[in-house]
């Protein structure tokens, strides 16, 4: 369908369009077909069982606990019930979807297995849905859900009506996962498990390889080896985009077939895509987005931190290769203020600031600090930071103890337990990562108690000075209970 303008939720721009915007005009095999989700209460799972739904698809499924997700399934359409029974799985179901978090000992999962049903894990439900539009898959150790969420908040404005399931919800819509009318499916492509070569997308996109997830992948040439895979799961018709001055992403570049159409991004002037004259401006950057040595204009980003240039930069590329002009793109880059748990701003009370962010590796921890030194220049920096994982502490230990360099003080209660085995626990643990700070020069005390915590930043955090909680795990809480003590008390 055309559109001359399209209709937007408040605060949102509304954009005018000379192009047209079309459905995928493929077939979809799932109309009239019975799916049961399993974990359906998931961010990923919600969101690919809307899409089915969108498509005719009859979904049931179950999950633990109740909430606002499995209640607009419901509303959407979708039989889910609580907890995991095996009669849940309804006798005609075609086929079964599992989240990560289900064991095979699930009772529902192990019915299904005895009846010999279908069953797909999410990546391989997502690379099912994905093969139903023009897919844009975005790969990388980071930056993935910041600058997924930023595309489609871009996309949706210039009227491309995207469908997109993402790791967190995008602040300005409200939502991790959409359905619309255009044909475009943008999805975040997660290395973990090999996960997103299950993902065949028209538009790949590489941010980053760096050395993760190191309990599933033996070393980085592995990781490095299996982000060479998914770029050449691309369309045979599609395009890579990916990071021109990552030294990993180069040996990927430098492996694809020669009929493979590759453009780069970065802050060289040797990428595809390149910003220079890059300006702080009241801690944000101002810069002019250069394509193949043509300048294409100046633009503006709301979200702080270098990182976010290049994500930027990403996202031009992405939506020039989608069909969107680039007149239409710069103006829409500030607009755009992030996804939750990213340098998310909880509040500013009695002159202390109080943020929270998801980094859980070095290399965000890094980026995440600078971006915040840069951005609100306090004069001390409390970060709050709940490791992720003991195998991923214990394998990046010594980095780790150097990424805190920025902080003034660190609090760390222990390590969130997750993926991990009991044998994992003994060979590392957060008093030790603490220790390692301390001897890099850092401040840095360990309290295993949220509640505790809180207290100690209490009776101890001044004006003028920023608490930051960070963490992949639970730690968002404290930023919570802190902000909630300071609005009271101030």
């Amino acid at each position: 369908m055309k559109h001359q303008a399209i209709e937007t939720r408040p605060g949102k721009i509304k954009a005018v369009h000379k192009y047209e915007v079309v459905g995928s005009g493929k077939k979809v095999g799932v109309e009239g077909k019975r799916f049961h989700f399993i974990g359906a209460g998931g961010i990923g799972m919600s969101g690919l069982a809307q899409l089915l739904i969108k498509h005719k698809a009859i979904v049931t499924g179950s999950d633990q606990i109740p909430g606002e997700i499995t209640e607009k399934l419901i509303e959407a359409g979708a039989d889910i019930k609580i907890g995991h029974r095996a009669e849940n799985l309804d006798p005609k179901t075609d086929a079964v979807v599992i989240s990560a978090a289900v064991g095979e000992d699930n009772p529902e999962l192990k019915l299904a297995r005895q009846k010999g049903l279908k069953v797909y894990k999410y990546a391989q439900m997502l690379g099912e849905i994905m093969g139903l539009y023009d897919g844009i898959a975005i790969s990388g150790t980071h930056g993935k859900s910041t600058t997924s969420g930023w595309l489609v908040q871009l996309l949706e404005q210039a009227g491309a009506e995207p469908n997109f399931i993402i790791g967190a919800k995008i602040s300005q819509l409200e939502s991790s996962s959409g359905i619309a009318d255009g044909k475009w499916f943008v999805a975040e492509a997660c290395e973990y498990d090999r996960s997103f070569l299950n993902l065949k997308p028209k538009i790949a996109c590489i941010l980053n390889i760096e050395a993760d997830h190191l309990d599933y992948y033996k070393d980085e040439a592995e990781i490095v080896e299996t982000f060479k895979e998914f770029a050449n799961g691309t369309k045979p018709d599609g395009v890579l985009i990916a990071n021109g001055q990552d030294a990993n992403v180069a040996k990927v570049i430098r492996q694809l077939p020669s009929d493979r159409r590759c453009e780069t991004f970065g802050l060289d002037e040797n990428c595809n895509f390149y910003a220079k004259n890059l300006l702080l401006n009241n801690g944000l950057y101002t810069f002019d987005i250069y394509h193949n040595g043509k300048l294409l204009g100046a633009a503006k980003i709301s979200l702080p931190g270098k990182h976010n240039v290049m994500n930027a930069l990403a996202v031009t590329a992405i939506a020039i290769n989608a069909g969107i002009p680039a007149e239409e793109i710069l103006p829409l880059l500030a607009g755009f203020t992030g996804v939750e748990r990213r340098l998310m701003l909880k509040g500013k009370v009695s002159q202390i600031t109080v943020l929270d962010d998801y980094a859980h590796h070095p290399t965000e921890i890094r980026a995440s600090l600078a971006a915040i030194r840069q951005k609100y220049q306090p004069k001390r920096i409390w970060c709050i930071f709940q490791p992720h994982q003991y195998s991923r502490t214990r394998f990046l230990l010594d980095d780790f103890a150097e990424s805190f360099k920025l902080a003034d003080i660190i609090i760390m209660p222990e390590i969130y337990f997750v993926r991990d085995s009991e044998a994992s626990k003994k060979e590392v643990n957060a008093e030790v990562l603490v220790d390692k700070i301390r001897a890099n020069g850092t401040e840095a005390m360990f309290i295993d108690d949220f509640s505790r915590i809180c207290d100690y930043l209490k009776n101890n955090v001044a004006a003028d000075e920023l608490v930051v909680t960070m963490g992949a795990g639970d730690i968002w809480k404290v930023a919570d209970e802190y902000i909630q003590w300071l609005r009271k008390n101030s």
